[in-house]
């Protein structure tokens, strides 16, 4: 009578394997077909059946991803490893950044229960993007409420930004962001990639009693520093004879200058010089940096109707300067949800970045 293979001899499934190591079995498949990470034999060449190497591989993997190596580096990394020990079996694999890690099978600590993984689900799904979603390349099973919400139609980009964010991979997140306005420019990488993912994680945070705030926290600075990194980056046409600069200020109150910081850094990109003051100007500071600079127009953002000031903004479109006979006054525009209603004689209300961009740079040309 034949001897019973052991089950690690005959195989573990892709469900054992995948609870051995604390993962969802989606993303066991979605790695052996990204990555080439699966088992070598399969039984009637379709069912997978994963051996110890296989194991072994998969457990650098999970240390690797754990510790926030993306995931197409992390499979290159363990399969070069694993090959390292089987040809020198005395030679120990390299822990790589992960030196010191928990084993790979026990679960690896929740950063504040943040979303991580998340990935490829089928076009008539809803995009949940979770610890461990339909491709996600988290270390962690997804659960019901663990999830952001990313919708049907948002750039893959959005869903791989939303993983690197949850699990607070800082390294990732700024490649991902860099990459997106590499890729599609300023405008469409901030519409189509930083939005949706900003009021993913923001949506989350309202509706889960904050938990996700420091996933928002880590999201927003990294958006901001590489908006600021493009507006460094930029040409200014500003010198004698040209006109005065663009002022961007949010009102009193009003602490989200990320749209700013975005209208900011695209303005520079056209080459039209700004001032850019950030969150919550003080009345009379505002006032009086309109009277020093003479702007050619001046935005002001309100996030919330509670912090949209009208009185200041006919103020500041009344606002004169220059000698009698040819004084100037600044064009503004307001920008930001909070100013939803009818808009004021006299006052412009863009619907989104490309629109104030081009109103903007229009003035400046023509100005």
């Amino acid at each position: 009578m034949s001897e019973i293979p052991s089950p690690d001899e005959a195989g573990l499934t892709t469900g054992a394997l995948a609870r051995r190591l604390g993962v969802a079995p989606t993303t066991l498949r979605s790695w052996d077909r990204r990555y080439g990470i699966g088992p070598v034999v399969r039984d009637d060449g379709r069912h997978r059946r994963w051996r110890p190497g296989d194991v072994a591989v998969l457990e650098a993997m999970c240390r690797l991803t754990a510790s926030g190596v993306p995931p197409a580096e992390a499979a290159r990394a363990a399969k070069e490893a694993i090959r390292r020990t089987l040809a020198d079996p005395a030679a120990t694999a390299p822990a790589g950044p992960d030196a010191g890690a928990a084993p790979a099978h026990a679960e690896p600590a929740e950063p504040g229960r943040g979303d991580r993984g998340g990935a490829d689900a089928r076009p008539t799904d809803v995009s949940a993007v979770g610890r461990d979603g339909p491709a996600g390349d988290g270390p962690g099973p997804a659960r019901p409420d663990d999830v952001l919400q990313l919708g049907v139609d948002v750039r893959q980009e959005c869903r791989g930004l939303a993983r690197a964010a949850v699990r607070l991979d800082a390294p990732g997140v700024a490649e991902l962001l860099d990459a997106a306005v590499e890729r599609h420019g300023l405008v469409v990488a901030w519409q189509e990639v930083m939005v949706p993912t900003l009021h993913a994680v923001g949506r989350k945070w309202v509706s889960s009693g904050d938990r996700y705030v420091e996933v928002e926290h880590l999201l927003s600075w990294h958006v901001s520093s590489v908006l600021r990194r493009a507006a460094r980056a930029a040409t200014s046409r500003e010198g004698a004879g040209r006109p005065g600069p663009v002022l961007l200020a949010c009102v009193p109150g009003e602490q989200h200058s990320l749209p700013l910081e975005a209208l900011d850094a695209a303005l520079g990109r056209r080459g039209v010089p700004t001032r850019m003051f950030g969150a919550a100007v003080p009345a009379e500071a505002l006032d009086s940096a309109v009277r020093r600079l003479g702007p050619v127009a001046v935005v002001l953002w309100a996030q919330a109707r509670s912090t949209a000031n009208l009185p200041l903004a006919r103020h500041i479109a009344d606002t004169r300067w220059g000698v009698a006979g040819a004084r100037c006054a600044p064009v503004v525009v307001l920008g930001g949800p909070g100013w939803a209603g009818r808009p004021a004689p006299g006052l412009h209300r863009p619907t989104g970045l490309a629109e104030a961009l081009t109103m903007l740079a229009g003035l400046y040309d023509t100005a």
